[in-house]
């Protein structure tokens, strides 16, 4: 599973052109948006993630949990891509 980690809005050009590029990757694999204010309490969710995604358009609602995100992946060896 890909994490999109970001405060989704679906007027967002960036927001939807992301998902529609994760839908067009080959294979199709499956992916999920998780709010800024959602990772801490999906911390189980977010730390068993095969790729993270963060999103564009800050502020976010909950930076720091952007951030503990990116360090766990990080030291985790998961994939990663920031915008």
């Amino acid at each position: 599973m890909i994490g999109v980690i970001g405060d989704h809005d679906p007027s967002n050009p960036t927001h939807v052109a992301t998902t529609e590029a994760l839908r067009a990757l080959p294979g199709r694999p499956p992916f999920e948006w998780i709010g800024t204010d959602e990772a801490r309490s999906r911390r189980d969710d977010v730390a068993g993630l095969h790729g993270v995604f963060v999103a564009p358009a800050s502020p976010y609602r909950d930076a720091d949990a952007v951030v503990d995100v990116v360090r766990d992946a990080r030291e985790r060896g998961v994939p990663l891509v920031g915008t």
